[in-house]
């Protein structure tokens, strides 16, 4: 038993927001009036380095972050001693 659609009077059938969006469950890949090109898929190299820039850029600032702590924690202990 499949649904009906309803018929509206004042439905003249276009497309006013597309919600084919990226990311949302009924995404299906295609969008109406796109003439990019296809994506280009990155070599085993090119991902290794997107992935090391990550890490690089995850581990400094967590680097930032641990050193703003150990001088947090350190000025407590000398102003509260």
């Amino acid at each position: 038993m499949s649904k009906k659609r309803r018929q509206y009077d004042d439905d003249d059938g276009r497309t006013i927001a597309n919600m084919n969006v990226d990311g949302m469950p009924w995404y299906d890949g295609r969008s109406e009036g796109d003439n990019s090109p296809p994506r280009e898929q990155l070599s085993v190299r090119q991902r290794a380095s997107a992935l090391l820039g990550v890490l690089a850029a995850v581990l400094l600032i967590a680097a930032v972050f641990g050193v703003v702590y150990f001088v947090a924690i350190l000025l407590m202990t000398v102003i509260w001693r």
